[in-house]
């Protein structure tokens, strides 16, 4: 958990991301889940279609960015990071177990702890 405003959680994934990649991980180890707005390099490369987006996913090359209504259909990584970046209660209750279950080793919520909580139903 890494406790973050709803506005500051993806700059939080961000960091996360690059002190997995700076200690050793492979980018294609790495999924990274948005609960608001989509990660701009998400939005960038679905300009070009989902056809090639996704081809990008199964080449499993690099960071893979997604958001929580399309994260169902992301495969397994060892590494999830999730920016818990709406204000949406719902759309992370949905997004955090679909994160777990993709996540083969490691998961890493970036958001406010006291809405995670309160969607969990525990203390993270």
């Amino acid at each position: 958990m890494i406790p973050a405003s709803a506005k500051g959680a993806l700059d939080a994934a961000e960091e996360a991301v690059d002190l997995l990649l700076d200690s050793g991980r492979a980018p294609g180890e790495v999924l990274v889940i948005t609960t608001g707005a989509q990660h701009p390099w998400a939005e960038h490369e679905l300009s070009f279609g989902e056809a090639a987006y996704w081809k990008q996913h199964d080449a499993g090359d690099d960071v893979f960015y997604t958001d929580a209504v399309h994260a169902a259909r992301a495969a397994t990584r060892p590494v999830v990071v999730v920016a818990v970046n709406g204000d949406s209660a719902a759309d992370a209750a949905s997004a955090l177990p679909v994160a777990h279950s993709r996540a083969g080793a490691l998961l890493i919520v970036c958001g406010d702890p006291q809405q995670i909580n309160a969607v969990l139903g525990a203390g993270v």
